[in-house]
């Protein structure tokens, strides 16, 4: 049984269900503040519909896929390729910007929270499409990256699942018990683990589209040109990727441990062609770049906060 599959999709949920935890105890705690507990009722209900959405979201692509994997297989491959993309720009877009906006998000979950506590009728639902969608985009992420991660079979959703239970562990050990966890370095850290997951789902997309055009190209004579590097340039070589940059399967097979892990976490392959090796480079040195100014407090999206404007103000 292949338990490697488990932990790519446990460290993204973890990552963005403590997020969604921070979220949800954020707003419990204002709540209280405000005497408005009464309202604790619409939280919980938000959580469970967020879920249950991102649930229902899943199962749509896992039916898509395989109805799609029923009519061609290249059909199957092109949407796990798509699917792929998705995710790596998905999560790479919410991995620089949620960096950004955790300095500010208490001020921005209290001030969406006085808002909606302003309305005296409709104030329940205020607060459960506060929560409702802060769980839903956290779940969206990785029901996508399950998706791109299909061939996997049940196991990235025991991770999601796993990855859910601890974050909530962690938001009642933070907001219920009061313990004091360093979250700036946690997400630190697991912001450099996200990172290399979705490096890894670069080259795992480029072999998901080599596969469609290996597919197309197999099928008839007339699409054989496809595989543009098809006996063109090299005699080792894959159909539009280039040619083959290592063959480490006889060294560190990727079905075998710790091949299989590093597969699974990082998108290892024991067969790397040239297209897969510089995009996986360019990914890591612009994305990466950008998440580590961004670390340093270095705005990419929307505008600078007031303080800090001012600051660069008198600089000038």
């Amino acid at each position: 049984m292949d338990f490697s599959s488990v932990l790519p999709t446990f460290v993204i949920t973890l990552r963005e269900g403590v997020e969604a935890a921070l979220v949800v105890g954020i707003v419990l705690a204002c709540l209280r503040k405000a005497n408005r507990s009464q309202l604790n009722g619409w939280v919980y209900l938000g959580v469970l519909g967020g879920i249950a959405a991102s649930v229902l979201v899943g199962v749509l692509f896992s039916w898509i896929l395989q109805s799609l994997g029923a009519l061609s297989p290249a059909a199957e491959f092109l949407m796990e390729g798509i699917f792929s993309v998705v995710a790596i720009a998905l999560l790479s877009w919410m991995l620089i910007w949620m960096t950004q906006q955790s300095r500010s998000m208490k001020g921005l979950v209290e001030g969406e929270l006085s808002a909606a506590l302003k309305r005296d009728t409709g104030a329940g639902w205020g607060v459960f499409s506060l929560i409702f969608f802060a769980v839903l985009r956290e779940g969206f992420e990785t029901v996508v990256f399950v998706a791109a991660k299909f061939q996997q079979g049940l196991f990235p959703a025991m991770g999601a699942l796993a990855g859910l239970l601890v974050s909530a562990s962690v938001g009642v050990l933070l907001f219920k018990w009061g313990i004091k966890l360093n979250l700036r370095q946690f997400f630190k850290v697991m912001g450099i683990l996200l990172l290399l997951i979705v490096a890894g789902l670069v080259v795992t997309a480029l072999g998901h589209f080599d596969n469609v055009m290996q597919t197309l190209a197999g099928q008839n004579r007339a699409s054989e040109s496809l595989c543009f590097y098809y006996e063109h340039f090299t005699r080792v070589h894959s159909c539009v990727l280039g040619p083959i940059v290592w063959d480490l399967s006889k060294v560190l097979p990727e079905d075998k441990f710790p091949g299989l892990l590093l597969s699974a976490l990082f998108g290892y392959t024991h067969q790397l062609y040239q297209v897969q090796a510089i995009a996986y480079l360019l990914f890591l040195i612009t994305i990466g770049s950008v998440y580590l100014q961004s670390l340093s407090g270095k705005m990419f999206f929307g505008k600078p906060s007031r303080k800090l404007s001012i600051r660069k103000q008198r600089l000038d």
